[in-house]
């Protein structure tokens, strides 16, 4: 039953629906490895195992009934602690909220557990969701898969860390610049970025409104379909027959390419050869408009985060790891005025974007220009950690500014990752053509 913790949550469906899975065993397979794993209490916030038996024991009469909810019916995910959860603690990783104890689910955790997906517990994040490194000296910091000294990458740290140790066969997380794709690629999981909007944020602990997404974190693109299906309690996107050939990408030079550390680039123009070779037309592309918006970010969300959380802040700054405090208290320095501008500027830049882009069925750049920070570093040099926080972020922060859904893929080199940008509401398009991406990326 070893076994099992390495399955992508699709076959461990598919196991279950040919009767050769007990849920209730794969829970417990995932419960017991959970609480050996010496890393546990660094990965999981919470663990809710009556929770998790009790909803893989309904699992497993349905599929002795024959009355599986839907492909997924009796996995185990993991779920970020800024979810909502009824009568479990939800903290979002800061000490401002310890205690909190939600009165119901978060909408998409509801949909999931109606489609019959086990929820084995919380995971550990970056604090209020406000860091793309993962590290959390309030709560703690999960590890990353490939550095036993680096970060695993944030703010979806935990998740990331319980799919990539074997302790979750997937983990839901939110990307509001980046959360759900960073960790993704430098723990080498698919991560989905899904369109802003698409998914409810009822329930969510917030950080930006007009940005903050949810998506999966997963071992598949297939696993990555069939979660954002359970989320918004759909259908999901057909992957059957997805190729390359005729696929048209184009490399975005701008920003994207700047200042890459020399592991990240390697892969990636490996990685733009592969899909090359399986018959894909691959251009480059120079967008100014994306010169243009990044400067915005600055305004517009932390303005965004100090506004929705300034007085919680400040009634106990002391609560609060330094570096997060001072990046909310950056939201200070901008008026009305000027978010409204940046806000104006943005969406012409948006539309300066989607001319620039139209006709290509992915944009794509390297997930991240650099490698898991060292975590001592961070600790003990300041500007260092805001020097990594920044570069981290920055590719994927493209996609949210520009309000696009983005993939990212492991290219087959450790903590590496391809991204993969489309339209808005191209999530399903933009999942064929990962998919395709997916099989010519693991090609030998």
């Amino acid at each position: 039953m070893q076994e099992w913790l390495k399955m992508t949550a699709a076959d461990l469906g598919r196991g279950i629906a040919a009767g050769g899975i007990d849920p209730v065993k794969l829970c417990q397979t995932y419960l017991d490895a959970i609480d050996a794993h010496p890393l546990r209490d660094k990965i999981y916030a919470r663990v809710t195992a009556t929770r998790a038996l009790a909803e893989a024991g309904a699992a497993r009469d349905r599929a002795q009934a024959g009355r599986r909810l839907s492909p997924l019916d009796g996995v185990p995910i993991s779920w970020k602690d800024l979810f909502d959860s009824a009568d479990i603690g939800t903290e979002a990783g800061s000490n401002l909220l310890q205690g909190r104890v939600p009165q119901r689910d978060a909408t998409v955790l509801a949909n999931a557990t109606a489609l019959g997906l086990v929820c084995l517990g919380k995971v550990h994040m970056s604090e209020l969701a406000f860091s793309g490194l993962g590290h959390n000296p309030s709560t703690a910091t999960p590890p990353c898969v490939n550095d036993a000294g680096a970060v695993p990458g944030g703010s979806s740290s935990g998740s990331a860390a319980s799919v990539a140790f074997g302790l979750a066969a997937a983990s839901v997380g939110s990307d509001t610049g980046g959360s759900v794709r960073i960790p993704s690629a430098w723990n080498d999981l698919v991560g989905l970025k899904t369109t802003h909007g698409r998914l409810s944020l009822e329930g969510v602990v917030p950080l930006a409104l007009r940005f903050d997404t949810v998506g999966p974190l997963c071992r598949s693109v297939e696993d990555a379909a069939l979660m954002l299906a359970a989320l918004e309690g759909a259908s999901p996107a057909d992957l059957r027959g997805a190729t390359l050939a005729g696929a048209r990408f184009a490399i975005l030079e701008t920003v994207a390419l700047d200042d890459m550390a020399a592991a990240p680039l390697a892969a990636f123009e490996e990685a733009v050869d592969r899909l090359r070779d399986a018959g894909a037309t691959i251009d480059r592309v120079d967008i100014p408009a994306v010169q243009d918006a990044m400067p915005l970010s600055g305004c517009l969300y932390t303005a965004e985060a100090y506004g929705l959380w300034r007085d919680v802040i400040e009634a106990a700054p002391d609560k609060m790891y330094s570096q997060i405090l001072e990046r909310f208290r950056l939201g200070r320095d901008h008026s009305g005025p000027d978010y409204v501008a940046a806000w104006a500027k943005l969406e012409a830049a948006r539309v300066a974007y989607d001319a620039a882009t139209a006709g290509y069925d992915a944009i794509v750049m390297p997930t991240a220009p650099i490698m898991p920070p060292d975590l001592e570093r961070l600790n003990t040099d300041p500007d260092y950690y805001l020097q990594q926080n920044l570069l981290a972020l920055r590719n994927t922060r493209i996609g949210n500014l520009m309000g696009l859904c983005g993939l990212s893929l492991p290219t087959g080199t450790p903590s590496c990752g391809l991204m993969m940008m489309a339209a808005p509401d191209q999530d399903r398009a933009l999942l064929r053509v990962g998919a395709a991406a997916e099989r010519a990326l693991k090609m030998p």
